[in-house]
């Protein structure tokens, strides 16, 4: 039995491409968006390797994960993914950790917690969306035709898809190599896989899961996002409880690689208030 779980182990480790940096007790799961990989994480392991052990991965499809552990019917939904999440803490035998996550990874982060609540002591959450489509009286940011038709371009033209999001995801037009990194995490990521998570990322509505959540909660959303506007920040806020809401002034989707100092300072401020 021992031998099976130690295989199983390795598969998991080997499946998600999953690195531990540093020893302390305490634990950060670092939990990438969307089209990119790991290594976005890399100014928070340069701020927390010798007060943390970080756990880093890639979601199936991304970084180096094993492509061939990808299976459509696991990941048709963000339950797929946060099983993911729940099978590296179990493979690692850690609990209590903090989990930061980022866009997508935050909703997949409130799945994983209201699954197996032990695992988890906060959740940080990184420009969060529950759902990216206006709908009533609820702002998510993006019409629904709109969001259809960026589906299909990305159908059509994956790579031209990519040139045209990132920049605009990204914004920060005085540095075009945060925009340029993006694009190029965008086409390191094989398109097929890449097509079917964006649908899940995009199309999936996890409002309802808010008010499910136990766990203790971050979000720290842009001043400016056009994926992520200020209105989903205040929605987390008042549906998810025991969330603490940090509005920050870095632009664009991606604060921990436009501003990665405000973001770390943000972070730092939440956790020590809650020691």
């Amino acid at each position: 039995m021992f031998l099976n779980f130690l295989c199983w182990m390795v598969d998991v480790i080997k499946r998600n491409n999953v690195r531990v940096v540093g020893n302390a007790n305490q634990s950060i799961v670092l939990a990438h968006g969307f089209g990119c990989s790991q290594n976005v994480w890399r100014h928070f392991v340069a701020a927390y390797r010798s007060k943390y052990k970080l756990i880093l991965f890639d979601f199936v499809g991304a970084g180096q994960s094993d492509l061939s552990a990808y299976d459509s019917d696991r990941y048709s939904s963000l339950e797929g993914y946060a099983q993911d999440v729940l099978e590296i803490l179990e493979a690692l035998h850690i609990t209590s950790i903090i989990f930061i996550g980022h866009s997508v990874s935050s909703m997949i982060g409130v799945k994983a917690a209201i699954m197996q609540p032990a695992y988890f002591s906060k959740l940080i959450f990184v420009a969060p969306s529950p759902y990216y489509i206006n709908e009533a009286e609820y702002i998510g940011g993006m019409e629904k035709e709109d969001l259809h038709n960026l589906l299909e371009l990305m159908d059509s033209n994956y790579l031209g898809w990519s040139s045209l999001l990132g920049p605009q995801v990204m914004a920060n037009e005085d540095r075009p190599e945060l925009g340029e990194e993006l694009v190029a995490n965008f086409c390191a990521t094989d398109p097929d896989i890449a097509k079917e998570f964006a649908r899940v990322t995009f199309l999936s509505d996890t409002r309802a899961d808010l008010e499910n959540l136990q766990t203790e909660s971050l979000t720290l959303q842009c001043s400016n996002d056009i994926l992520a506007p200020l209105e989903v920040g205040y929605y987390i806020k008042e549906k998810a409880k025991g969330n603490t809401l940090q509005i920050l002034e870095a632009t664009g989707h991606c604060p921990h690689l436009s501003a990665p100092e405000e973001t770390i300072k943000a972070i730092n401020a939440y956790i020590q208030i809650e020691q």
